[in-house]
């Protein structure tokens, strides 16, 4: 590799390094399988930078190489898809819900609803849980998961709307007048 091409691709492991750790951190849960995960995603990254036709802003590219090397990972250690770190996505659906101010008897209440919500992403559909994935983990939106994934974007928008429903749903039946399916709180 020519040395400015090698400077360039420094320059890309430097603004994208964080972002990309920390959408592997919150699948991951550890901080070490993140940093070797988010290693192997550059390393795949830079063998494959000639492949990258611009087609989808970069982000979005690291961001799919990412998570097919966080499923490597779990076949790899014979883990599910399940295996997404406990609360993660918990986490991010009940960020809206956060206060400062929490009580005793709230706390207890978000404790239940992520448990709730983390035993419910089991059972998502591989598709859905992808789409999720890109979109809560990652934060790209729509135009970049479509990308990601291979598909249109009128399609992520609907497999994230039907995980979103499902999960609201089964939370709803868990969880009754408790279950945070206030759909003005997430704009999906």
């Amino acid at each position: 590799m020519r040395h400015d091409a090698q400077a360039d691709f420094e320059g890309i492991y430097k603004e994208y390094y964080k972002r990309i750790f920390a959408f592997l951190h919150r699948l991951t849960g550890d901080w070490h399988t993140a940093e070797e995960l988010t290693q192997e995603t550059f390393f795949q990254a830079f063998r494959s930078m000639g492949g990258f036709r611009g087609e989808c802003e970069l982000f979005t590219w690291l961001a799919s190489i990412a998570k097919n090397v966080f499923y490597r990972h779990l076949r790899r250690k014979r883990l599910q898809p399940d295996a997404i770190a406990p609360g993660a996505v918990a986490d991010a659906w009940l960020e809206n819900l956060a206060d400062d101010a929490d009580t005793p008897a709230e706390h207890a209440e978000r404790a239940e609803i992520c448990r709730a919500v983390r035993e419910l992403v089991r059972t998502l559909p591989p598709n859905y849980r992808d789409v999720v994935m890109l979109r809560i983990y990652a934060g790209l939106p729509f135009a970049q998961v479509a990308a990601a994934l291979g598909i249109r974007e009128g399609s992520a928008k609907v497999l994230y709307f039907r995980a979103k429903e499902k999960l609201a749903a089964q939370l709803r039946e868990q969880l009754g007048e408790n279950a945070p399916c206030d759909k003005e709180k997430y704009d999906g």
